[in-house]
Order: C-alpha cells, then sequence, then structure tokens
C-alpha cells in the first residue's frame, strides 16, 4: 500500500484554510461532530468551491480522496471538551 499523496495541512492549503496543527485542530473542534445525514461536501462551513472540491474528489477517488476521506472521519467524532465527569 502506498502512503498518502496529500496531508492533511496540504488539505487546508487547497482549501484555502490555515494549516497549521492548532489551526486544523481548532477547525475540527469547532464544526465537530457532523451530523451523519450530512455529507461532508454538504456541510454548511463550505464555500461553494470548497465543497465542489471535497465532492469532485470522492466522486473521483482522486488524488486527495483518502485524505478528504480523513478529514471527514474527524470531523464525525464528538469533540472532547472541558471537563469531563
Amino acid at each position: 500500500m502506498q502512503a498518502p499523496t496529500h496531508s492533511l495541512p496540504s488539505l487546508f492549503k487547497q482549501l484555502g484554510l490555515p494549516s497549521g496543527p492548532t489551526d486544523i485542530e481548532k477547525f475540527v473542534t469547532s464544526h465537530s461532530p457532523l451530523k451523519a445525514d450530512v455529507k461532508l461536501a454538504d456541510a454548511y462551513f463550505w464555500t461553494p468551491s470548497q465543497a465542489e472540491f471535497l465532492r469532485n474528489e470522492i466522486l473521483e477517488d482522486a488524488d486527495w480522496a483518502e485524505i478528504v476521506d480523513q478529514l471527514n472521519l474527524m470531523l464525525r467524532k464528538k469533540p472532547i471538551t472541558g471537563r469531563q465527569n
């Protein structure tokens, strides 16, 4: 199995978003969890061009598809915030 062609920071750069580790963590935390019935590309927080890019990469199983899927999984998890009882 080959290593992914692209990284999560490079995906964020491609989407025109801040791409540092803290930036990515903040983005994921602030947009999680994404509801199960919402496709990643249909999430409210994307611009039309970002949504189109994400949709096309998954549909075409393109170079970015694996890392887009990784982001999708990250956004489906409930973020751990604050104190837990």
